[in-house]
């Protein structure tokens, strides 16, 4: 087992190669109490479907949570989920509530500010439409001069229209663009791809798909406290995220949740491949 097998100033030497000065201003104390207690407690979603959501028996499944167990399988010690919002997150990790978060957080600068999000990002949301499968759209071209669903204030309203001269019809909230979507006011609902995909897990839009290529990627990050970001726990996840891109296991698990196949997975699995592997 990971815990079992390296001392902390091995894992210093091992994941952070830090001067005798940077060493000294790395407490590593969340890293510490995660090995001391032998648990790693890890905020995730639970009402965001494929990523982290409850099953029938009420446990959380998904993407991200197939990530925290891993996490928790390489320390060597057991794993805590406890369920966070977009609202909440990184407030519960500030406030100790969790140890780290892995939960669909776009990487930000304003972000950054608050808590620790280690290089490289894991996964990216981006620009899509969710259309009925009877117009079986295929280019972002098709959409030209007709009229798209989208939500008041959303920028991506502005990049469709500028770039594919869409006609928006934009509505207050997503619950009443969807079900203008399905009244056929519009031919498609233009959002975020995660959203769009996790509609689509649901069940509750078989008659619709995501079509079209995404666009404007937006890197996603998990996040450490953020004084350990440079420390032990920073770098440790950052070896995991660029592991879980060179092995693939991100692509696997994303096909295991039925998320649409990305580009950026498939890139950073082709860029972070070993040059030797045959």
């Amino acid at each position: 087992m990971f815990k079992k097998c390296f001392s902390v100033t091995a894992l210093v030497a091992l994941f952070v190669g830090f001067s005798g000065i940077a060493i000294a201003e790395c407490t590593n104390d969340t890293w510490n109490k995660v090995m001391d207690r032998g648990k790693v407690v890890i905020g995730v979603k639970a009402d965001y479907k494929p990523w982290g959501f409850r099953d029938p028996d009420g446990a959380i499944v998904g993407m991200e949570i197939d990530m925290a167990m891993d996490v928790g399988a390489t320390m060597g010690v057991s794993v805590e989920l406890v369920p966070v919002q977009s609202s909440n997150r990184m407030q519960f990790l500030e406030q100790g509530k969790t140890d780290m978060f892995i939960a669909t957080m776009s990487d930000r600068p304003d972000r950054r500010k608050i808590v620790g999000i280690p290089s490289p990002p894991y996964y990216t949301s981006g620009t899509n439409v969710m259309s009925p499968k009877a117009l079986a759209f295929k280019e972002w071209e098709e959409l030209r001069g007709k009229p798209v669903c989208g939500k008041q204030g959303a920028f991506y309203n502005k990049i469709v229209t500028e770039r594919y001269g869409v006609n928006v019809v934009a509505f207050t909230g997503n619950a009443e663009a969807k079900q203008a979507l399905r009244d056929k006011k519009c031919v498609a609902w233009v959002y975020d791809d995660s959203s769009i995909g996790s509609d689509l897990a649901s069940g509750n839009f078989d008659e619709f798909e995501m079509p079209l290529m995404s666009e404007d990627d937006n890197p996603w990050g998990l996040a450490v406290p953020l004084a350990e970001v440079n420390c032990i726990f920073g770098r440790f996840m950052s070896g995991m995220i660029y592991s879980w891109h060179q092995s693939g296991k991100l692509i696997e698990w994303e096909s295991k949740w039925g998320i649409k196949p990305t580009v950026y997975l498939a890139k950073r699995n082709e860029q972070y491949a070993d040059w030797l592997a045959e």
